[in-house]
Formats: structure tokens, C-alpha cells, sequence
């Protein structure tokens, strides 16, 4: 038996898991640690490092603890984390000043002076939009993209800048941590929009380094997800509790590992994800881009495939705002005694099921109400950091829970947008793989159905496919799996749902209005929320 343990590193938290890896991968505990996220005036959003590994450190014992799992049996450490950070460390490795989020859009300055001179395409200067489609078949094409922010501190705060060694993600920083190994795994490379993905070429690009002022000796070296990215420091491994030397891998980005850990690794496989943010990824053998969309091939962690990836930027944020302004509020709901108010996972699942409950009385549709999920801005099929929240056409019947549904509702219809962006260039799946918390609902399961007119189906441990994907890298890095393909061929859906064909009329009507609502109200927005107007 091979024990792992797989951090995943979320946006507000980390839960750390442990694995027991033979011919199959099977979850043994997980444990749970928050931290905080500054979402700041100017646009900016920001973590503390230290509390990344604080978390780390407690967890990693609290699960050794309540397992008995002993720390000398541990065989790996891996990570599937959020991406498209920023952190800026110094030689021996610490932060430089509070890592940025991949929800970070306050480089707009910095974007515009680089990005919108002459003929532009999607905001984009044409010659270096063609260099990068050369290089890696996509383009920055949004100020939350890390490049920004490393700009925007080479801008804004010089005496940082200045004292900069390498520049890291999310993961990378941990692993450096744990190691003191300065290194990146190749799709969080590829993440920066720096990166050379031409066979005979791949790797950092100076051509694109140049075009954009980036410092090549602040880029870190270059792994594969299921490589050993060093062993586990005596310091290190007296902080977590564990043994020196311990292997700890590469491991992988969200983006990256929930699809595997769905078992979503065979060519046209499509998974969707509902977390904090939201996403629909797509398994292609060739890369691909839609720049209009915002749509790209990305970097996975199997060598040959890649992830069609459309993002959105909020999904469970959603519920996150539903939580703390309607339910809490208007509702004041609690469940069998739980307080749905307190930020724990418990929590979550007890507003879930008291969401479901809840909305299974409202018919479908909302009586017409439509909620927009641009709760930070969007990305995909369009990219707006101006964009908002809306709830449109509320009534003076109009309750609470069929609000809440519209929430639902208005999610599952910007999943549906990016699905049908997605067939424009690839073949997506009939039966799609929903996973992440948004799955836990069997009537967001039911709504998601109905509003794509495709068959859901959901996996165990839906909220850990990230941890478990993780975990798979070390099963493949150590042997155990011949490759993803095998160890992933082991996930079997454990739920399914059909779309019922009573809803699709309703269905299609609101989805027209829907998608009109952001081209009707683009002005508005930037009115409202613009450098000038906000």
C-alpha cells in the first residue's frame, strides 16, 4: 500500500488528504484549513503565504493523527492548487509581499499600455497576439492573467521588484517550502503566457519575454507533474510532522487535475466543475484556440493532451453572496439545528441541502426572474472585469427561494454558454462529468441537465477530485499506474440525470434573454464600474 498525502489548495482553504494507493486510489481522511483573501478596492486580491503553510502544517498533523497513519509509511506529497497566482520570493525563498489571486484585476493600466496599441484583436496588439498563437496557441487576453501582476509590481512597487528571484504560483511556492527547490510544473508554465509549447522548442520563450519585459532569470525551472520535484527539508519536515526526505512531486493546477481525478482523460471527455469559480474542460490530442471566446488548449498533466478550458470567475462565490445577503438575512435558515451561517464545510453541505429542499418548490424558471454570475468580472465567452451581478426582472411576488433558484439557474446557463463556445471547435461530450461542490445538489444536478439537455453524472468524493487527481500523479511517479489513462479508467459515476424535456421550453426562453443581458447592459457596467465611472 502506498500512503499519499495531497494538498488541495483552494481559494479560501486548503484540505489535505490522504491516500491509500494499491490498484485502486481510495481516500482514507481528509482534514480542513482556512485562510484569508483580501479582495481590495482597487481591484486587487491578495493571500497571506504564511498562512498557506501555517494551514499546511496543522492539517498534515490533525490527519496523521486521526488516521494512525504513522509519518514514516507517507510515500509522497503531491498538490492540486489554484492557479494563475503570483509570488514573488527572494533567494532563500520566502515571499516578497502578499501573493496575488488569480482574482487580481487591478493591472488594467498596465495591460492597456502594453496590450492596446495599433490593430488590436479581443484587446490584443496583433503582433504579439500572432507571436503568442505561434508560440503556445493562446494570447493574455485578461488583466487577471499573472503577467499582469507581475507587471504591476514592477510598475508599482520597484523596491519588490528589485529584490525578486523567482516567480512562483500558488503550489510552487509550497513546494519550494517543503523543498527549497525553485521549480514549476509545466502547466502552471504554461499558465504565464510565456511559455513554448512547439515541439523541438517547449520550454520559457525569449521571444515573448522580450515582448513583454520579463526578467528570464525570475522564471524557475521547468517539471512534469509526476516528477519529484526534491525531498522533504529536515525543517520542513519537522513543521509538518513528517519525515525528512519524503518525496514531494510536482503535482498540478486545479484546471489540471480535477478533470483527471473525475476520470475525465480520454479525447473528448468533458467534465464541469462548480467551486468557487466555474469551468467547462474538454480532453482534445491537439491544440486549439478561440480567442473571441476566450477559449484555449492548456497544458494538462498527460504529455500529447490537452484541456479545452473556458473559465468563469465566480460560481460558488455565488452562493457564498446567497449565504451572507438571503439566507442568513432574509431566511435566517437553519437546518436540523446546524447554523448554515458558520464558514465550515459541515456548513456548506447543510446549505446545500437546505438549498435543494428549498428550490425543488420553484418551478422551473424562477417565474421568470435571471441572475448574471459576474460577481468579480468574466472571462469567458467574454472577458469584462466590469462586469457584474444582476438579478433581472424581479416582481413584487417574487420570493426568495425563487431568487435562489435564479442563482442556480443563471450559473448552469453560463456553463451552458462556454459548452456551446466549446463545440464551435471541438467535439465535447454527450454525458457530462459534474464535479466540486456545486455537485453535492442534486437540484443544481437536475437544473444543469435540463438547461444543457445532456445527461450529469457525478462521482464520489466529488469535492476531493482535485486531491484525488494529485494523488494519481504520485501513483504514475512511483509506478503504481502505467499512466493517468489507467489509474483514472477507476472513477465510475455514482449518480445520473437526464434532462427532463417538460423544462427545455421555459428553459431555452430564459437562456435567450440570458445571453442578451451582458451585450444590453455592457455599457452600463463599465458606466458604473469603470476606471472613470467607479
Amino acid at each position: 500500500m502506498l500512503y499519499v498525502i495531497a494538498y488541495d489548495v483552494g481559494t479560501t482553504g486548503v484540505k489535505t488528504c490522504l491516500f491509500g494507493i494499491d490498484r485502486a486510489v481510495r481516500l482514507l481522511g481528509g482534514e480542513y484549513g482556512g485562510y484569508d483573501l483580501w479582495v481590495l478596492p482597487d481591484g486587487g486580491a491578495e493571500q497571506d503565504a504564511g498562512q498557506w503553510w501555517d494551514a499546511m502544517c496543522a492539517t498534515t498533523k490533525r490527519l496523521l493523527q486521526k488516521t494512525g497513519v504513522q509519518p514514516s509509511e507517507i510515500g509522497g506529497l503531491s498538490f492540486c492548487s489554484q492557479m494563475q497566482g503570483l509570488v514573488l520570493v527572494g533567494r532563500d525563498g520566502n515571499a516578497l509581499r502578499r501573493p496575488m489571486s488569480y482574482m487580481d484585476q487591478r493591472a488594467v493600466r498596465e495591460f492597456r499600455e502594453c496590450q492596446t496599441h495599433g490593430i488590436t484583436v479581443s484587446g490584443v496588439a496583433l503582433p504579439k497576439l500572432l507571436k503568442s498563437l505561434i508560440a503556445m496557441h493562446a494570447a493574455s487576453t485578461s488583466v487577471k492573467d499573472p503577467l499582469w501582476k507581475y507587471k504591476w509590481v514592477q510598475k508599482n512597487e520597484p523596491e519588490v521588484f528589485a529584490r525578486a528571484y523567482k516567480w512562483l504560483d500558488v503550489k510552487e511556492y509550497l513546494i519550494c517550502r517543503c523543498t527549497g527547490e525553485c521549480v514549476m510544473t509545466r502547466d502552471s508554465a504554461y499558465s504565464t503566457f510565456l511559455y513554448d509549447t512547439r515541439p523541438g522548442r517547449e520550454g520559457w520563450s525569449r521571444d515573448l519575454c522580450k515582448i513583454y519585459g520579463v526578467k528570464e532569470e525570475h522564471l524557475p525551472r521547468v517539471i512534469e507533474c509526476t516528477d519529484v520535484a526534491g525531498p522533504l527539508t529536515e525543517r520542513a519536515a519537522a513543521e509538518l510532522g513528517l519525515v525528512p526526505g519524503t518525496p514531494v512531486y510536482g503535482g498540478g493546477g486545479d484546471a489540471t487535475l480535477i478533470g483527471v481525478g473525475a476520470g475525465c482523460t480520454n479525447v473528448g471527455d468533458t467534465h464541469v466543475y462548480s467551486g468557487t469559480s466555474g469551468w467547462v474542460g474538454t480532453v482534445i490530442d491537439r491544440q486549439t484556440v478561440d480567442v473571441g471566446a476566450m477559449i484555449a488548449g492548456i497544458v494538462g498533466a498527460q504529455k500529447g493532451r490537452f484541456n479545452y478550458f473556458a473559465e468563469m470567475e465566480t460560481a460558488g462565490k455565488c452562493f457564498e453572496w446567497v449565504r451572507k445577503h438571503m439566507v442568513e438575512d432574509e431566511i435566517n435558515a437553519y437546518l436540523q439545528k446546524i447554523d448554515v451561517a458558520d464558514s465550515t464545510e459541515t456548513a456548506y453541505e447543510s446549505l446545500y441541502d437546505y438549498m435543494s429542499d428549498a428550490i425543488e418548490k420553484v418551478p422551473a424558471g424562477s417565474g421568470g426572474v435571471i441572475f448574471t454570475p459576474w460577481l468579480h468580472g468574466n472571462r469567458c465567452p467574454f472577458e469584462d472585469p466590469n462586469a457584474a451581478g444582476m438579478f433581472f426582472n424581479l416582481k413584487i411576488e417574487t420570493g426568495e427561494t425563487q431568487m435562489i433558484r435564479a442563482v442556480l439557474e443563471g450559473i448552469c446557463f453560463h456553463l451552458r454558454w462556454m459548452l456551446e463556445c466549446q463545440d464551435r471547435k471541438v467535439k465535447t461530450s454527450r454525458v457530462l462529468r459534474f464535479v466540486g461542490g456545486g455537485a453535492l445538489s442534486p437540484a443544481t444536478c437536475r437544473i444543469l441537465a435540463d438547461i444543457t439537455g445532456r445527461a450529469v453524472e457525478t462521482v464520489p468524493d466529488t469535492k476531493d477530485v482535485g486531491a484525488i487527481g494529485a494523488a494519481m500523479l504520485v501513483a504514475v511517479g512511483s509506478g503504481v499506474f502505467r499512466d493517468l489513462e489507467e489509474a483514472s479508467a477507476l472513477i465510475r459515476p455514482d449518480r445520473r440525470y437526464e434532462p427532463n424535456a417538460a423544462n427545455r421550453a421555459v428553459y431555452e426562453r430564459n437562456y435567450r434573454v440570458f445571453r442578451q443581458l451582458y451585450r444590453s447592459n455592457k455599457k452600463n457596467f463599465a458606466a458604473l464600474n469603470g476606471a472613470e465611472g467607479g
